[in-house]
């Protein structure tokens, strides 16, 4: 099996994340026009309980699997590697079992003490996915660890696939006995997708899991390690970062009841409105997952990097994938999160429909939110990668329980309501980003500084914001004479979009923030499409 390079590895993985998400968010509105506003809001509380198993079963022994296979094989190790994945592979599919059974058992009062009883049926729809996902993400560990994305990439496309079109079908079909019905019917496409998903892991890892050893390193004299001492590496990667992960959606969980009960607490909403109120916040985050499927691709890539360079004493090549990571966090999340807030409104009518664009001010105001993801995921990857998974871990902690109580107080304010979710975010990334790169400055002894990674990308995108915002706003009011609203809009935000991203390469391009080593990591079929002025303005 060929090792791809960290910038090929992101660019598979950034690819298929950004076709899932954005699946993802084009069948909402034809869900919610199946299963009602409330009804997406039940749906959205049942996968938040189902997220938060997902995440305590697989978020930390896949990235343990990837971390020790790269150090393994980077140390020549080979038959470690393989069995550290075997190992792994047993204890996620024993974990996954019993998470399974105590997501069946405990379906009932958690959807009772959140406030979402009728999402019952939906959770134990959800709950076999959970031991389907177990094993895939092992699969999906050990080809990152191996440095080829490729499989794990076409492994979410076939699984996001299968969930979207299984999930209006069985929702259309289950509606007719109710709305809990639809909801189960929905939920159960989860399952469905997880099975396609880990067939194909196994049929492609059976076909490519040699290692091809050359001559020279059969001689090399390698040191061997016990199940035991397997295990407890294992053990010592995942759990902490299991914590850390489960923490943050574990806020998301309590979130589910927090923000429905302080909502009511207002006084200015009933049940049903309180629940779609919730629909809208999951919107605008499903919106945050698109650019932010790029960043976790980033993260993806750029860990079993760190971490082979560490266990290598290579103190330059560290340094140098980490600018590189942040370097290229800014340069998507930024321009990202500027185009989401000056296009709220007219992305979420082109994408939900009208009547169905809630959540487009929550992201006017929110969108910062994005930056301030994206930067934590990366140095959380970073901490993960040099081997300070426990500091990691206690800084995400922190910010959660300052997110849980900003919510707490910031959203029963009835002037502000709904949107202390999105301060209580801010606050809940900012404290852990300030954490964070103290720790990855003091650790590694090297300045890293964040306003000079930020600042070119800054300037551009508030070019191109501004170049958006005058392009959408002149163009839609004229074509409105011509052709009916919807396509106005259509027209105008692609023709937007499209503007925007040239200003804001060009702009890039004038201030130095892409350079000739950038286009040198590129691929050459990308960079075919690179008008011939930009290339001449390129340093």
């Amino acid at each position: 099996m060929k090792k791809q390079s960290t910038s090929k590895g992101f660019a598979v993985l950034s690819a298929a994340g950004m076709f899932v998400k954005v699946l993802s968010l084009l069948y909402i509105g034809s869900l919610q026009r199946i299963i009602t506003k409330p009804g997406y809001g039940e749906y959205s509380a049942a996968y938040q309980i189902y997220a938060f198993v997902y995440v305590l079963t697989n978020a930390g022994i896949p990235v343990a699997i990837s971390k020790m296979i790269s150090e393994f094989t980077a140390v020549k190790n080979y038959k470690d590697a393989i069995k550290s994945f075997k190992i792994a592979r047993l204890l996620l599919l024993c974990l996954g079992v019993i998470m399974t059974l105590l997501l069946i058992l405990f379906a009932r009062p958690i959807t009772r003490t959140i406030g979402y009883p009728k999402t019952y049926w939906a959770v134990l729809a959800l709950a076999p996915a959970i031991l389907l996902t177990s094993i895939a993400s092992a699969y999906r560990g050990y080809f990152q660890g191996r440095g080829n994305m490729t499989p794990t990439a076409i492994s979410q496309v076939i699984e996001q696939v299968i969930n979207i079109v299984f999930t209006l079908v069985l929702a259309a079909i289950f509606m007719k006995k109710g709305l809990e019905a639809g909801l189960a019917g929905g939920a159960a496409a989860t399952t469905l997708g997880a099975f396609f998903s880990v067939t194909y892991l196994i049929v492609f890892y059976e076909k490519n899991k040699k290692f091809k050893v050359h001559k020279s390193e059969s001689t090399v004299e390698i040191i061997r390690f016990t199940n035991n001492q397997i295990v407890r590496k294992i053990m010592n990667y995942g759990v902490p970062i299991t914590i850390c992960i489960g923490m943050t959606y574990a806020g998301n969980l309590v979130d589910v009841g927090n923000v429905k009960s302080r909502l009511l607490i207002t006084g200015l909403f009933t049940k049903d409105q309180a629940s779609a109120l919730y629909g809208s916040l999951v919107k605008y985050q499903q919106f945050l997952n698109v650019p932010i499927a790029i960043i976790t691709a980033l993260a993806a890539a750029i860990l079993p990097a760190i971490a082979a360079a560490v266990i290598l004493k290579n103190k330059k090549e560290v340094r140098n994938k980490i600018n590189y990571a942040l370097r290229i966090c800014f340069l998507i999340a930024v321009p990202a999160a500027v185009g989401l807030a000056v296009l709220s409104s007219p992305v979420f009518t082109l994408i939900f429909g009208k009547g169905y664009s809630d959540g487009a001010e929550l992201m006017r105001i929110g969108s910062i939110v994005l930056v301030l993801m994206a930067v934590v995921q990366i140095q959380t990857s970073i901490l993960q990668g040099i081997g300070k998974i426990y500091t990691a871990t206690i800084y995400a902690v922190i910010g959660i329980i300052a997110k849980i109580a900003s919510n707490y107080f910031l959203i029963a304010r009835p002037n502000i309501n709904i949107n202390g979710a999105i301060f209580g975010s801010m606050i809940g990334f900012a404290i852990p980003l300030l954490l964070n790169h103290r720790m990855i400055r003091k650790t590694l002894k090297v300045k890293i500084s964040l306003v000079a990674h930020i600042i070119k990308p800054l300037i551009s995108s508030g070019v191109m914001g501004l170049a958006v915002y005058l392009v959408y706003t002149y163009l839609n009011l004229a074509l409105n004479f011509v052709v009916r609203s919807s396509l106005s809009n259509v027209i105008s935000v692609v023709v937007a979009i499209s503007i925007g991203a040239f200003v804001y390469a060009y702009s890039l391009i004038l201030t130095g923030g892409i350079t000739s080593i950038d286009l040198e990591v590129m691929p050459s079929k990308l960079t075919k499409f690179i008008p011939k002025i930009m290339l001449s303005k390129i340093r």
